[in-house]
């Protein structure tokens, strides 16, 4: 689907009744997720600034590629990082941006876990013969590192949810485009 249409997609869910709500918008938690990342998402879209190594490096693009996106609107980490993806893809005429839900076929997640999960935003960067030329996510390294120390902590999840959430409101965004940089740069 397009970003118009995940777009779409995202706001459907906002906007049925409680009663309406497919898995899993039915669990209050998952709908309350995904009203926030809504927020989150468009304030990304309106504030957020690319780099310029990262618009260089968008530019610089001059063969087809193909950029998967696998994603969920309930997901946090996905809220902070498409806006930036998004805005850099339509820098360049070349790339094609498509967004697919995790937990809908084609299930593409299976084939790029991390960890053995299902991780998302993953980003897929394929050729015009439909090559994988690399992969992202599911969000940028430092905040991993934070994520992971948070877990092995065993710290409650709403103190994880807010700690990544300080990490991606007082980052904006670079973390990403910095890797997405190195990323694209080491492309041949």
């Amino acid at each position: 689907m397009t970003f118009k249409e995940y777009s779409d997609c995202f706001e459907l869910i906002l906007n049925r009744k409680d009663q309406e709500q497919p898995a899993p918008y039915d669990n209050p938690h998952y709908l309350d997720y995904t009203k926030l990342n809504w927020t989150r998402m468009n304030r990304w879209f309106k504030t957020g600034i690319l780099t310029p190594a990262f618009t260089a490096a968008i530019q610089k693009i001059d063969a087809y590629q193909h950029w998967i996106i696998i994603t969920e609107p309930w997901c946090g980490d996905a809220a902070h990082s498409i806006p930036f993806l998004e805005m850099a893809s339509q820098l360049n005429p070349l790339i094609k941006v498509t967004y697919e839900l995790r937990d809908t076929e084609p299930f593409r997640i299976n084939q790029y876990l991390t960890n053995q999960g299902k991780s998302i935003p993953k980003l897929i960067i394929r050729n015009a013969d439909n090559y994988d030329l690399a992969t992202w996510g599911p969000r940028p390294k430092d905040c991993q590192a934070l994520y992971a120390r948070l877990t092995a902590e065993k710290a409650d999840y709403d103190m994880v949810k807010m700690e990544i959430q300080k990490w991606y409101n007082a980052n904006k965004g670079q973390d990403l485009q910095e890797e997405m940089t190195a990323l694209l740069n080491g492309l041949k």
